[in-house]
């Protein structure tokens, strides 16, 4: 057992690194506009999204999941077929999209993954032992993994998109908008759900059956709704705004449920966790709130209009959700469950990076909008801000608490 936390440790570190990874090619995108650099920005776009998305948030998860649900099944030589597989793939996304963006080999590698993803989704339903059968963590967890195979048909439409319409058409930019909301309001949402239901479960805290099954039919019913909004670009008709708006509507309802439970149990959480991992769990929450509140406004055609004519917008909130609620989540759960020793004082460093690059690009956004000139100065100090992410994460790489 003891030799199998010490894997799940490294796996976890590995997962991190891809992290740090995707916050250099983050850094070489926000320099390009300082200096000459001799790169396609695309190609780095390509890199840095594959490899943040399907490098450190998948590998966390799946490592979390198989921490929690699958340990001690004598089963750890299967899974390190399948994880070992999947660095392959990245490793070889790694080396093709910085080069040639989407081609040959690049292609070739994601669509590996994609079979990677399913040779581990078929591997958790198969093996989850059946004492987790009426578990709502499992439920939710199942729920993740439907999801992440969903979200896969975004990418299988594309090359044929490409072929016939070609990439100019509004339906190559759909299978990417569906690809994305299945991926980060399915796949990695209802996954950090899953983990802390199941936290909530082994302190006994367990939600009633009536108040879960309203929790969860509506987060899944918003999620499935709100990619409605995804669509919005296309200035669509009316209904289309009413159920992405509903959709946003029944994720906060959804939200609401598990906030109301998590205070009756709040004594006991609070007696389980470090003030800091509270503090942190928090924080977590309140970014989620803000999150699903910036979704209900985008569902509003004036605040749609924005969103897609001003594209800092979108890349905020895509910013908010990966580098705040995913990846503060994921913090959180290793750390607790000791898969991370998360180093606090460069922990505090990454939020900071985090809370600058935010407000730096909101602030471009809302400049952009009402015309305001920005100041000369203002690349070299969101990329100086982007830079202190990825110092924090180095130092979260190489500075673990002891």
């Amino acid at each position: 057992m003891a030799a199998l936390m010490t894997t799940l440790r490294k796996q976890s570190k590995m997962a991190l690194v891809y992290l740090v990874v995707a916050a250099a090619l983050g850094c070489v995108l926000r320099f390009f506009r300082v200096f000459d650099i001799p790169v396609t920005y695309k190609f780095i776009v390509h890199a840095h999204s594959h490899i943040a998305l399907l490098g450190w948030v998948y590998l966390a998860l799946t490592t979390l999941l198989y921490e929690l649900f699958l340990k001690g099944l004598r089963i750890d030589k299967k899974y390190a077929r399948i994880f070992w597989f999947t660095q392959l793939t990245l490793v070889g996304m790694l080396l093709t999209f910085p080069f040639q963006g989407y081609a040959v080999f690049s292609i070739v590698f994601s669509t590996l993954f994609l079979f990677a993803s399913y040779w581990f989704s078929f591997f958790f339903y198969k093996n989850v032992p059946r004492r987790y059968k009426t578990a709502p963590s499992l439920k939710c967890a199942k729920a993740a993994i439907v999801y992440l195979l969903v979200s896969s048909i975004g990418p299988w439409v594309l090359g044929a998109i490409m072929n016939i319409l070609g990439p100019d058409s509004v339906w190559y930019r759909l299978a990417i908008y569906f690809y994305l909301h299945f991926l980060y309001n399915g796949w990695m949402i209802m996954a950090l759900v899953a983990i802390f239901l199941f936290f909530l479960e082994k302190q006994h805290v367990v939600l009633p059956e009536r108040k879960f099954n309203t929790f969860f039919w509506s987060l899944n019913l918003g999620i499935v709704f709100s990619f409605f909004l995804s669509t919005l670009f296309t200035h669509p008709g009316p209904g289309y705004y009413l159920l992405g708006g509903v959709g946003a509507v029944l994720q906060l309802g959804a939200f609401y449920v598990l906030l109301g439970f998590f205070r009756g149990g709040q004594n006991k959480v609070m007696k389980m966790l470090s003030p800091f991992r509270y503090r942190l769990l928090g924080a977590v929450a309140l970014l989620w709130g803000i999150k699903m509140l910036l979704q209900l406004l985008s569902a509003l055609p004036y605040f749609a209009d924005l969103a897609v004519t001003y594209l800092d917008f979108t890349i905020g909130y895509l910013h908010w959700t990966f580098l705040g609620v995913v990846t503060m989540g994921l913090f959180l759960f290793l750390d607790y469950f000791k898969l991370l020793a998360l180093n606090r004082k460069f922990f505090f460093l990454y939020a900071l990076g985090f809370a600058l690059t935010e407000a730096l690009i909101f602030y471009r956004a809302i400049a952009y909008w009402q015309r305001l000139e920005l100041p000369s100065w203002f690349d070299v100090v969101l990329g100086i801000a982007s830079l202190t992410v990825l110092l924090a994460l180095v130092g979260l790489l190489l500075g673990e608490e002891k």
